[in-house]
């Protein structure tokens, strides 16, 4: 057993799926430590806030504050605070006004708001132009000028008499985050539910190699325990076996496993009955596959010797067959968890998943970003960590298939 561990992990390809994979469960594992609590909390009031570490403002302007002077420092300021789409009609309103702006870049700031400042007049109503988009424009120039206005800026209260001054606030002043009470670290951003992205996320992986494991065990122990009394007995045993094999084989799977789920309804659709769903629907090719194993087997001189010797049935399968297939055995039984992921994720895609108030699984996560066009408004946090998971998941799990079969498949190996 031993020399054989050292066969399988001096097998490159098995060993960077492995350690793929074990990167991936200790992520599952250590991170609920980090982040506890329940993963479809809400944390955000909105939809898809983006990735970053967040800060409480009012926590920030009660905090010490320290001067710092940082280059650039403004620039920045005005290059964040004018959006493209800002830059794009303030482009427009020289156009109305037939200003020249043929040597105008619209990335460069510092030349759009010089000529802004030399040319923008409120008073001033281009023809064709209508009131909206003039109070548009004068929003625009006072934004600008709040943002070029950096000496000095009040934050006011409602006091006894009115409004009274608290605290100047200069655009010089910094706060370090180690002194500001509330702040919050979302690396994935949030969802469309106001979700915390990673938390769920990891939760999801749990969800679903907890399905893959599942599925994958009844899918192998059905296919095995049929591929075995098929090969081995033959006959009409054989017959009927392959008969309802091939019943299953004409009907495509997932057509099979989109029926069932179905008609299960979605109340009793839980993580677990998915798994034994697409269980019951996945065990086909390894019933064929062991069976055809089995076959070259059941002839050979070991099984001979152990029928004349009047070995029962049970003890000649589990004693001079299921050895010699052990290793084909568990390279199946990785192809049917891997497989089963991707079920549960192409089944969740169409609705057909688990239900969602109890756990999320990488499908949820994907239907739920479809549902609420996370694509099309570029909310990619919502979707693409989930894609890439899905990938290294399954990239992983036939990696190390790959590499068991170059170990136990004689014509494989160098």
């Amino acid at each position: 057993m031993i020399r054989i561990i050292k066969q399988v992990f001096h097998s490159s390809k098995f060993l960077f799926g492995f350690v793929v994979l074990m990167s991936i469960l200790l992520l599952v594992i250590i991170y609920p430590f980090i982040n506890p609590g329940n993963p479809l909390k809400t944390v955000s009031i909105g939809t898809f806030a983006q990735p970053g570490t967040y800060v409480s403002v009012y926590d920030s302007v009660e905090s010490t504050t320290h001067t710092l002077v940082i280059e650039g420092s403004a620039e920045k300021r005005l290059d964040a605070a004018l959006s493209m789409e800002d830059r794009v009609e303030m482009i427009l309103w020289f156009e109305a006004m037939e200003i020249d702006i043929s040597e105008l870049d619209i990335n460069d700031t510092d030349a759009l708001l010089a000529l802004w400042k030399e040319h923008y007049d409120p008073a001033i109503r281009p023809p064709g132009m209508t009131k909206a988009k003039r109070n548009y424009y004068a929003r625009v120039d006072a934004s600008i000028d709040g943002i070029l206005n950096t000496e000095l800026k009040y934050l006011a209260r409602e006091g006894q008499e009115g409004l009274e001054s608290v605290k100047e606030i200069k655009g010089t002043d910094y706060v370090n985050l180690n002194n500001v009470a509330n702040v919050v670290r979302l690396p994935l951003g949030t969802d469309n539910f106001g979700r915390d992205v990673l938390k769920q996320l990891v939760a999801a992986i749990k969800t679903s190699i907890m399905i893959g494991l599942i599925a994958g065990s009844i899918a192998t122990f059905i296919g095995l325990f049929l591929g075995l009394l098929a090969g081995f007995l033959g006959g009409i045993i054989d017959d009927i076996i392959m008969f309802v094999t091939n019943i299953f084989t004409v009907i495509p799977a997932f057509i099979l496993l989109i029926l069932i789920s179905y008609s299960i309804g979605q109340d009793q659709r839980g993580a677990k009955t998915v798994a034994i769903v697409i269980g019951f629907t996945s065990w086909i090719w390894t019933a064929r596959a062991v069976r055809s194993q089995v076959i070259s087997l059941r002839n050979r001189d070991h099984v001979n010797l152990s029928k004349l010797s009047g070995h029962n049935l049970w003890r000649i399968i589990l004693t001079d067959i299921l050895p010699y297939i052990a290793s084909y055995v568990v390279m199946a039984l990785i192809l049917q968890i891997s497989s089963a992921i991707l079920a549960e994720a192409q089944l969740s895609m169409l609705g057909l998943g688990p239900k969602t108030t109890e756990v999320p699984t990488l499908g949820l996560m994907m239907n739920w970003a479809m549902l609420y066009s996370a694509h099309l408004s570029g909310s990619w946090w919502a979707y693409f960590p989930v894609i890439l998971t899905i990938a290294l998941i399954s990239f992983s799990l036939n990696l190390m298939n790959t590499g068991l079969d170059q170990v136990f498949n004689p014509t494989l190996r160098d």
